[in-house]
């Protein structure tokens, strides 16, 4: 593969990744793979499995992803979330934000592509305004903001961010050995503890939800970081992953690729323009998920309830296309993808996104309270 042109190698990647997202979405619908309802669950109800349900499929990917990096088939610190640059306020406030826009929003940005492939048009509305404002945040007005004032407060971790890094500069060991015991430690421990559960271990929905996901990123690494690979460039001699927006190895996130599906679609006839990585795995979570809604016959067109729903979901969808931006990635972007190269940016966010979500979840009860 290394041997072909950009060109030719594009297709495998964004074949790669339709594929890999066509599952995902098909998956995801029959499951009900939701990371909002997992908080809504615990929160509400106390009910964790779908919440164990999503940190199977986080530790199937720290397991996998760190598995492919110490057979050397991919390099993780080549992707966006190990980087040197700990911005830690934008982590949080950045994740808190879309924890409270993916609750407003009745779900986060995957939830969003299955719902609308299942036939929810408010779904459509929400990736409309997800998308116009994820790219007001990469390079319009909300951009300066994000810049000038969130990203100043950082922290430069000249090794990396990620946690076996940061292990074996502290203790003097092996990278290696540091990425085989913290992988196991870290994806061993969220499965097990995922699987404690008889409940849990009773339903398969949740084993096939769990485990899919989490294999589904594992194979983005390899799409990308493998398949896409090349060690130089013809046009510009260097290193290059091909057909990511990023220029980096990626795998699923599911903010920014909303803003380049939106680009791509006005901008339709700019030859400079290509699908990318991100632009096919948007569609074929589409895909996917109207793929079972259809086999199933669940699928049912459904739209707002009335103007406050609208608004819910309209201000839902700001707060994710920035939130998710500002924090380097959604529920799957950071919560999972980032979270499989064991990124402390990536964790931080994780734990950002489901208090902002449970915030949220509290105060919409507490108004429906005072509403009764």
């Amino acid at each position: 593969m290394t041997e072909l042109t950009p060109a030719q190698l594009a297709p495998y990647v964004t074949g790669g990744a339709f594929a890999l997202a066509f599952v995902f979405g098909a998956v995801a619908n029959k499951t009900d793979f939701c990371t909002m309802g997992a908080v809504s669950d615990w929160v509400n109800m106390g009910d964790l499995n779908r919440m164990r349900m999503w940190l199977l499929a986080i530790g199937v990917a720290v397991l996998g992803a760190n598995a492919l990096q110490l057979a050397g088939i991919v390099d993780l610190s080549k992707s966006i979330y190990p980087g040197p640059n700990f911005t830690w306020l934008s982590y949080l406030v950045g994740g808190f934000l879309f924890g409270v826009g993916m609750t407003l929003g009745s779900g986060c940005g995957s939830k969003t592509l299955i719902r609308l492939g299942g036939g929810n048009l408010k779904s459509l509305v929400v990736f409309i305004v997800m998308g116009i404002a994820a790219y007001m945040t990469l390079r319009g007005i909300l951009g300066a903001f994000r810049v000038g004032v969130l990203e100043k407060a950082m922290v430069t971790l000249a090794g990396g961010q990620d946690l076996p890094s940061l292990a074996a500069a502290a203790t003097g060991a092996g990278k290696s050995m540091a990425i085989g015991v913290l992988a196991a430690i870290a994806g061993g421990g969220l499965v097990a503890f995922a699987y404690a559960s008889r409940e849990f271990r009773s339903n398969f929905d949740y084993t096939l939800g769990g485990v899919v996901v989490g294999l589904v990123v594992v194979g983005g690494w390899y799409v990308s970081g493998r398949l896409g690979y090349l060690a130089e460039d013809p046009q510009t001699l260097q290193e290059a992953f091909v057909a990511t927006n990023t220029g980096r190895m990626e795998s699923f996130t599911f903010v920014s690729p909303f803003a380049f599906s939106l680009e791509y679609l006005m901008l339709w006839t700019d030859k400079s323009k290509i699908v990318t990585y991100g632009i096919a795995s948007v569609v074929g979570v589409i895909a996917g998920s109207a793929a079972y809604a259809l086999a199933s016959r669940k699928f049912r067109w459904e739209g707002f309830r009335d103007a406050e729903d609208t608004g819910m979901h309209i201000v839902g969808g700001l707060l994710m296309g920035f939130g998710g931006i500002t924090a380097l990635g959604c529920t799957i972007g950071q919560g999972i993808t980032g979270f499989s190269t064991l990124a402390l940016g990536s964790i931080l966010t994780f734990v950002a996104i489901v208090a902002g979500a449970a915030a949220t979840m509290k105060w919409q009860y507490w108004r429906l309270e005072r509403q009764g």
